[in-house]
């Protein structure tokens, strides 16, 4: 199947980030908030993601426009009805999941592809909330922040996904421009299983004072050519994420290198959840990174 008609539940920066990658690749994308507020900022943020790619001369104006007229907001899940695939991209929480592929086997033809992006949750415990015949059509489809620019996107099999079913999102991440690998429905994947310990070391680092946040960054990046340091990336994707992604891994696996550290609790607590706020580990304007806040 080549997908032409694509759903997108949820717009915050990841839902946006799918939904304007599909966008780009001449997709027809219909994009899904529960408030017309978080589903104007969205919006927003796609397109102003285009003007700064016209401003920038990596997109022509009628480049720009075309990609506007692929990208239609909603509010309604049955705008979402004839979509070859819908992804899911809302908080990781298992009722809201729940509830929103509820509604979505309502209203979705019998082809269409269902799959979430989560990041830690195993793909299968949303099987309750589909009829029978839909689960080898369910399927993960994990990007990675921001996803205009990572090129992995996670492909995960439950026990139940078809091969047609798989077949079908390699083509359409390949029409993204990006490359895919196949994951284990199990939590975390590939990539988090491997990244979230590390990321939680770095910050029982910084709570036991091997060094400053700039250096524990810097030590990361010039020594082992990262391009971004732990703590920098733990704010890029957000603190109160990152401490819901080690909560599910921990209850899974039982292991202390998975557990949220008191700091990473603090911050989340004291409403320091990274970019999105303007403080976490550093202080941010915008999309640009400031100075290490105190600890």
């Amino acid at each position: 199947m080549d997908i032409q008609r694509v759903g997108v539940v949820g717009c915050g920066l990841m839902g946006s980030g799918i939904a304007q990658c599909a966008a780009e690749a001449g997709c027809q994308v219909w994009v899904r908030e529960a408030e017309a507020a978080f589903l104007a900022k969205g919006l927003a943020r796609i397109h102003g993601a285009w003007d700064r790619a016209v401003a920038k001369g990596k997109a022509t104006e009628a480049q720009r426009e075309a990609w506007r007229q692929n990208l239609h907001g909603t509010l309604e899940f049955t705008a979402l009805a004839d979509c070859q695939l819908v992804v899911e991209a809302i908080p990781e929480r298992l009722d809201l999941k729940l509830q929103t592929f509820t509604e979505l086997d309502r209203v979705l033809g019998e082809t269409a592809i269902l799959c979430s992006n989560t990041s830690s949750l195993s793909v299968a415990q949303l099987s309750p909330a589909l009829a029978p015949h839909r689960l080898p059509r369910l399927a993960g489809l994990h990007f990675f922040n921001p996803v205009p620019a990572m090129p992995l996107v996670e492909i995960i099999r439950t026990l139940g996904t078809g091969e047609d079913t798989l077949a079908d999102l390699r083509g359409f991440v390949q029409k993204l421009g990006k490359s895919a690998v196949m994951a284990p429905d199990a939590p975390g994947f590939i990539v988090n299983r491997l990244l979230v310990p590390y990321l939680l070391d770095a910050m029982r680092c910084a709570e036991q004072k091997l060094g400053t946040v700039e250096d524990l960054d810097t030590g990361m990046k010039l020594g082992c050519g990262h391009p971004m340091g732990p703590l920098h990336l733990s704010d890029f994707i957000g603190l109160d994420t990152m401490q819901s992604v080690a909560e599910v891994l921990f209850e899974a696996f039982g292991e202390p290198r998975f557990k949220a550290p008191a700091l990473l609790r603090q911050l989340v607590a004291a409403g320091r959840l990274g970019r999105k706020t303007g403080s976490g580990f550093y202080r941010w304007e915008g999309e640009k990174r400031m100075e290490a806040m105190p600890l």
